[in-house]
C-alpha cells in the first residue's frame, strides 16, 4: 500500500472509520472516530477509502479548575491558618 492523503476519510476492518493524519512511505498515523490515534506500517496496513467524510463531532473541552481562595491556598502550601 502506498501513502495516503492527509485527511482522507478512511475505513479499516477493526477500528472503523477514521482520518488520516500523515502517511509517508514507512509509517500512517489515523485519527479513528472511537478509538482515537492508531499508527501503522503503512505496507502491510489494509484500509478502504471511505469517500466522503461527515463532519467531524467536536471533542469535548477540558474544563478548567477554579482558582483558589486565599484560605485554601494557605492550606495546601501548608502555612499556618489562624492564631494558635
Amino acid at each position: 500500500m502506498k501513502a495516503l492523503q492527509e485527511g482522507q476519510y478512511i475505513k479499516h476492518e477493526q477500528y472503523g472509520f477514521g482520518f488520516v493524519v500523515e502517511s509517508d512511505a514507512d509509517r500512517t498515523t489515523i485519527d479513528f472516530d472511537t478509538y482515537g490515534i492508531k499508527k501503522f506500517v503503512t505496507s502491510l496496513m489494509t484500509v478502504a477509502l471511505a469517500g466522503d467524510a461527515p463532519p467531524r463531532p467536536a471533542r469535548p473541552k477540558r474544563r478548567k479548575k477554579a482558582p483558589a481562595t486565599p484560605a485554601t491556598a494557605r492550606v495546601a502550601s501548608g502555612a499556618p491558618t489562624g492564631p494558635k
